[in-house]
């Protein structure tokens, strides 16, 4: 895994560089992630928020009250729309970045599938990775 990554938007305005290893990646299929993301799920890797440096352009919040009921801040590029990340309001020193806006995603793999119970027909759950009908269970 390389020391640091890189990503941002479709339209280039918003550059990030990550200086956590980014290995395991998580799909949310509840319908506010299927809205935002215009896709089946919103696949992410949980990061800590100091880890993310943006080194052009600012993301804009939309302030979400998420299908669990907690709020949720999603960030995203103002000027072509693509999603960048989204922050938990009781858990604002981490991050769910969005993979897809990695330039290069190494070896990441797919762990986890939650809100499952939203999934579309036609998305296929790997087997082999965790399946939750809501959020992940809290660790205790």
């Amino acid at each position: 895994m390389p020391e640091s990554m890189t990503g941002g938007c479709l339209c280039g305005k918003i550059r990030y560089t990550v200086s956590q290893p980014l290995q395991n990646v998580i799909a949310c299929h509840c319908t506010h992630c299927q809205k935002a993301s215009g896709a089946g799920a919103s696949h992410n890797a949980v990061v800590q928020l100091s880890a993310v440096t943006f080194t052009s352009g600012k993301p804009r919040l939309f302030a979400d009250t998420a299908q669990s009921g907690n709020i949720l801040n999603r960030f995203f590029c103002g000027d072509c729309g693509s999603a960048i990340y989204s922050q938990r309001s009781k858990a604002p020193d981490m991050i769910a970045l969005k993979v897809g806006t990695l330039d290069a995603s190494g070896d990441m793999k797919l762990i986890m599938n939650i809100w499952t119970k939203s999934a579309r027909s036609w998305m296929h759950l790997d087997p082999a990775s965790e399946c939750h009908p809501e959020n992940r269970p809290v660790k205790t």
